[in-house]
């Protein structure tokens, strides 16, 4: 029976690591096997420069999910794989993930990629500074955060009153 299993890999090598797996389940034909390896990743924004920008962030670095059907010539597949340190479990037994886990994790690499989560986090009463739009290089305090829309309530103080303007995550900065 197959279940979700944690790999702990050198931190930074989780390309590697997953390139050289796969490359040994091929070789050895052991697909029917090992079905699926996933680093977890989410997408996040950025602004620099201006100019918003998508990139990818390990949520767990360090950490492959494999999809497996475990016995001794897959454990041993794994752990004699380059850049991969071991099993994440009790002892010396690999603990399998329990599916509601993994459908979580599976669900936050799928909402991230339609809304991707800004790298930058907001709270209320914070100051900011705008950086794009009408209201450019004016300082403002942060009344409501909208993390689901990326936006903001910021109250900007212009001609000697505050003016509540909604901006995106990407038009402002912290000060």
């Amino acid at each position: 029976m197959k279940r979700w299993y944690v790999v702990h890999t050198q931190t930074g090598s989780e390309e590697r690591a997953k390139l050289s797996l796969e490359n040994k389940i091929k070789a050895k034909d052991f697909g029917n096997l090992i079905s699926e390896i996933i680093i977890p990743r989410e997408q996040v924004s950025e602004v620099r420069a201006g100019r918003k920008r998508i990139l990818q962030r390990k949520f767990f670095p360090g950490y492959l999910l494999v999809h497996m059907e475990l016995n001794e010539d897959t454990y041993f597949l794994i752990k004699g794989t380059p850049g991969v340190t071991g099993f994440i479990g009790l002892g010396k037994l690999p603990s399998h993930l329990e599916d509601t886990e993994v459908e979580g994790i599976l669900k936050r690499i799928e909402e991230t990629k339609k809304l991707p989560t800004p790298k930058v986090t907001f709270e209320k009463g914070q100051q900011v500074r705008v950086t794009d739009g009408p209201f450019v290089n004016l300082s403002g305090i942060i009344e409501e955060v909208y993390p689901e829309k990326g936006r903001l309530k910021v109250s900007i103080p212009i001609f000697g009153r505050t003016t509540p303007t909604e901006l995106g995550y990407w038009q402002v900065e912290r000060i």
